[in-house]
């Protein structure tokens, strides 16, 4: 049938997530906040597998990363050390008429006047993007704490913690998935940028000398993750910082790039972020942060490599490479638009539909036995699907990512048997309603 993969843009896909219940615009019915996003009945079960599918690849299934789970709120000398509170800025110009802000470094030299409404831009000044609150009932600068704008200090600040407690040996890393917070001042392009956001994290200690290597093995590791989970390669580059860009931290890093409708842009970045954080939470706090080396009984600090990617952003890529129209026939020969999202089985957020072909007083009691059946592995969320016709039903859960819809007809009254359709190929077969249980762990976990 023909296929438009790529097709879809920012517009269809913001309509299309509202509409079924994958993102919706935080505190919409008081206008919205800007830049911050809810995900729905639908989203939140893709947000739950994304997360697992990572933490058991990059914990459960190595023996050399550990997890943890850090406070969001910090000691204000953490973002000292870490060089946040000095150099965690952008470079911000404000209109004098609408008060909009822009990152000036966004806008083109030769602006003089505000993009949106034509007024007078002030002169840029830096400005931090760190969250501030502050604790307890004083709100003076003694008081003064911050949102983390990363996951990464909590791992470094309890690198001695984690060191002890699991007894690990170089190379050893540290695994978070977190909510971070940048008081960012562009945003835009629906859940690409935003003030808060999720962040799945690695920091991987490493013997000095051996970081590149690492870095290498790395960046190629979290690329070939993304395509096995359906990623097109040819929408994905990698790209190496170049030195007037890296971070105060970074000897090198690499960009995994996507190409978003609106250009390539950064998914996840693999940090060389040497020994500084670790001599740094040393020298600030005091204590001691080496690691022993057995083998050379000398003490060292470990370099780091960091793998850093966004949830937000990569459930966008997800949902936009998954996207395609479909050119198929109708019953009465005419060919009409599929919009199917053909996310991998493992990211679905509902694995199968079971659909009763009308509401019969006979096929629905049997149609929900089937459902219960399937149900009480506990494995899989299982939708179930009476209203309007089966050809709606179908096109629905096409449009959410159901990769196996199973509908109970007048015939599975006589021989116990249901019709499994494939949401890529529309193939159907019939199976015997006791196997379907294994089945369809066949073609979900297999």
């Amino acid at each position: 049938m023909p296929e438009s993969p790529g097709v879809v843009t920012l517009d269809k896909l913001v309509s299309l997530c509202k509409r079924r219940g994958f993102i919706f615009q935080n505190s919409e019915v008081y206008g919205g906040l800007g830049s911050s996003w809810d995900y729905g009945p639908i989203g939140v079960e893709l947000k739950r597998n994304l997360k697992e599918l990572w933490w058991k690849d990059n914990v459960y299934r190595r023996n050399d990363i550990v997890g943890l789970d850090a406070a969001i709120l910090m000691h204000p000398k953490v973002w000292e050390a870490s060089g946040h509170l000095e150099g965690f800025s952008d470079p911000m110009t404000e209109c004098k008429q609408c008060n909009h802000r822009f990152r000036s470094d966004h806008l083109d030299a030769s602006t003089t006047s505000c993009p949106d409404c034509g007024g007078e831009l002030t002169e840029p000044r830096q400005f931090n993007l760190m969250f501030k609150t502050f604790i307890g009932p004083a709100e003076d600068t003694a008081n003064t704490v911050f949102l983390r704008p990363e996951t990464a200090q909590g791992m470094f600040v309890n690198f001695q913690n984690v060191l002890n407690s699991s007894r690990k040996k170089l190379p050893f890393g540290i695994a978070q998935i977190g909510k971070s917070f940048r008081n960012e001042i562009t945003r835009g392009n629906f859940i690409f940028r935003t003030r808060e956001f999720e962040q799945m994290e690695i920091e991987f200690f490493v013997r000095p000398g051996t970081d590149e290597e690492w870095h290498k093995w790395w960046s190629r590791n979290r690329f070939d993750w993304y395509t096995r989970f359906g990623i097109r390669v040819e929408n994905l580059r990698m790209r190496e910082h170049e030195k007037d860009e890296l971070a105060h931290y970074a000897k090198a890093t690499t960009d995994i790039e996507y190409q978003f409708p609106w250009g390539w842009g950064e998914l996840e970045g693999i940090a060389n972020r040497t020994d500084f954080d670790l001599r740094r939470h040393s020298t600030y706090s005091g204590e001691d942060l080496h690691y022993f080396d057995e083998e050379s009984g000398s003490h060292l600090t470990p370099f780091i490599i960091e793998p850093s990617g966004g949830v937000d952003r990569a459930i966008l890529t997800f949902l936009m490479d998954s996207y395609c129209e479909e050119s198929v026939p109708t019953n009465s020969g005419k060919l009409e638009t599929r919009v199917v999202l053909k996310l991998h089985p493992a990211l679905a957020p509902v694995k199968a539909a079971i659909l009763p072909l009308s509401r019969n007083e006979s096929l629905v009691p049997l149609s929900k036995s089937v459902l219960e059946s399937v149900q009480s592995t506990g494995k899989w969320n299982i939708e179930f699907d009476d209203a309007q016709s089966i050809g709606r039903r179908y096109r629905r859960c096409d449009e959410i990512g159901v990769p196996y819809c199973i509908t109970v007809d007048f015939q599975s009254l006589e021989d116990n048997q249901v019709t499994i359709r494939d949401r890529d190929s529309m193939s159907q077969i019939r199976v015997p309603i006791e196997s379907l249980p294994t089945l369809l762990s066949e073609k979900l976990d297999g």
